[in-house]
């Protein structure tokens, strides 16, 4: 059995779910991939289904009855890879944002000392291609953000590439997790911050989509400013 388990959440990925799938597999490190699709109407699970033929005892689909958002989707795949015993839980885009190959450096990292191996934007300068300016300023600037709200010391706090020992998320209460977009990934690495686990950030270079279509909308940039004030506020009233 493979230590570790790629979570990749899908909805309308069938221009990239194929392709990413067999990136991971033709990796030196063998890792599992569970996907976890919110019904897609583009057939992206049925494409899933077709390729654990090929990928059998490797490739894993958990089919969900409507798209539910991103962080309903990891906590649904944390608590399945945790039931089947993985040692190391990994979130991932399946648009190619995020370097498969990089899945090593984070594993790396969980296997000499790290509890949380997070693929950073922003550890070493600014590695983020095809994004326009406004969206770097975004991105760089909901990090600052956070820092100053939180007080952790993360360049990207806003990461979706990451890596995780099973026992942060043991740790973590996921029934509790309130938030969707932006902001749960934001929780996810404040409340592995509260709980005192090691946090280590891998510099990647983000490339952003050339294939599908973006899941970023207004909604998901508000819940971020306003979720990291509501997560401090509880810190402060220990109702984290």
């Amino acid at each position: 059995m493979a230590k570790g388990i790629v979570i990749i959440p899908t909805y309308n990925e069938i221009e990239n779910i194929e392709a990413i799938i067999k990136a991971v597999f033709a990796l030196p490190t063998v890792f599992h991939v569970l996907i976890v699709d919110d019904n897609s109407p583009d057939g992206t699970a049925q494409k899933v289904s077709a390729l654990q033929a090929e990928f059998n005892d490797q490739l894993f689909l958990e089919v969900r009855t409507k798209k539910a958002g991103l962080g309903t989707a990891y906590v649904h795949g944390f608590k399945w890879a945790l039931s089947k015993g993985y040692d190391y839980i990994f979130e991932m885009d399946a648009d190619f944002s995020h370097n498969p190959n990089d899945l090593e450096k984070l594993l790396f990292a969980c296997e000499n000392g790290a509890d949380v191996a997070i693929g950073s934007r922003y550890s070493n300068g600014v590695n983020v291609v095809n994004w326009p300016l406004s969206r770097v300023l975004l991105s760089y600037f909901a990090s600052v953000y956070v820092r100053m709200i939180t007080g952790m010391k993360i360049a990207d706090a806003t990461a979706g590439f990451k890596c995780y020992k099973r026992i942060v998320l043991e740790k973590i209460n996921l029934d509790r997790i309130k938030f969707v977009g932006y902001a749960f990934q934001i929780e996810m690495k404040y409340r592995a911050f509260i709980n005192q686990f090691i946090i280590e950030e891998v510099p990647i270079i983000f490339t952003d989509r050339t294939k599908g279509q973006s899941k970023m909308s207004s909604g998901i940039i508000r819940e971020a400013v306003v979720g990291v004030i509501m997560l401090r506020i509880r810190k402060i009233f220990n109702r984290l």
